[in-house]
């Protein structure tokens, strides 16, 4: 007999997530306050749902993806909220990307009312998910963990617990952390490549075969060349919001985050000049503007 995960958040990742489970033979029950968002899910084969606790209700696992933890404790412990489905024993699998000690929280409640949580974050982007190329860093329950993982190996190439409730949320801020330095960096040398009128693809090609290379570069190296930022892999908003989270876990640990706190303020810019919806690799337009190049 087919497993049941609610899925709460349709964006990007929601979906795609979705769409993977379904072709595993998992039924999907969905829900997300954008209904272009619902009816996309229903058209690949999803069921719709009315709230969270609809969601939850029945299902085997529950996967929350929203773009802020205070949301997800809201879903989780709010009115309609999952804890409000009766379905003790749940297992609610937390996907964004979020402040830890939200996750900590979050969970020391759910468990109160009955209910397990793991926060379970992903490194990857909605296309990763459909190729089962994302990595899972997961905290939690150990035992949860072990029967989530028939969820997560759907789309996961690699699935690590890390520890305690928290440490999956902490790990994923440290990868996003770096990644998004590479991204910047990328952009910033493609610039400086472009006002030397260089050959922009020549000098990617370049760039992936030296020492130099990171994943960034095959990612959003053409995406930054081409200037093709939609359809969006991630947006400028959400990792506008994890690098203010980034810096705020700096400051908790007393760590420095020098180089973090000039991103910040580029994906500031990048937000308030209207890139907030675009992908990521976006971020080479404040380069451009910076340097006298117009956008394409």
């Amino acid at each position: 007999m087919s497993k049941t995960v609610g899925v709460i958040g349709l964006g990007l990742m929601g979906l795609a997530m979705s769409k993977k489970l379904i072709e595993a033979n998992f039924e999907i029950q969905g829900f997300d306050i954008d209904q272009n968002r619902v009816d996309e899910l229903v058209s690949g084969g999803g069921k719709s749902v009315s709230s969270p606790k609809e969601a939850a209700t029945g299902a085997d696992f529950v996967i929350t993806s929203l773009l802020y933890s205070e949301v997800v404790r809201e879903v989780c412990l709010g009115k309609d909220g999952i804890c409000e489905s009766d379905n003790k024993g749940l297992i609610v699998i937390d996907t964004s990307t979020s402040r830890p000690e939200d996750s900590i929280k979050t969970s020391l409640d759910m468990q109160k009312a009955g209910y397990q949580f793991l926060d379970a974050s992903l490194s990857g982007g909605s296309p990763d998910v459909l190729k089962r190329n994302m990595v899972a860093m997961v905290g939690g329950d150990e035992e949860a963990f072990s029967k989530a993982k028939e969820v997560l190996e759907v789309f996961s190439r690699s699935i690590y617990h890390l520890g305690s409730n928290g440490a999956g949320a902490r790990t994923k801020l440290i990868v996003n952390q770096v990644l998004g330095l590479n991204r910047l960096v990328l952009a910033e040398g493609l610039v400086m490549g472009m006002k030397a009128e260089m050959d922009t693809e020549t000098l990617l090609e370049v760039l992936k075969d030296s020492a130099a290379y990171s994943k960034a570069m095959d990612t959003r190296g053409e995406i930054m060349i081409n200037a093709k930022y939609d359809p969006p892999i991630s947006r400028i908003k959400q990792h506008h919001k994890d690098v203010r989270l980034i810096l705020e876990q700096g400051q908790k640990l007393a760590s420095p985050t020098l180089l973090s706190q000039i991103h910040l303020q580029v994906l500031q810019a990048a937000e308030q000049s209207g890139l907030g919806e675009s992908d990521t690799g976006s971020i080479i337009e404040i380069f451009r503007r910076l340097a006298g190049i117009p956008s394409k």
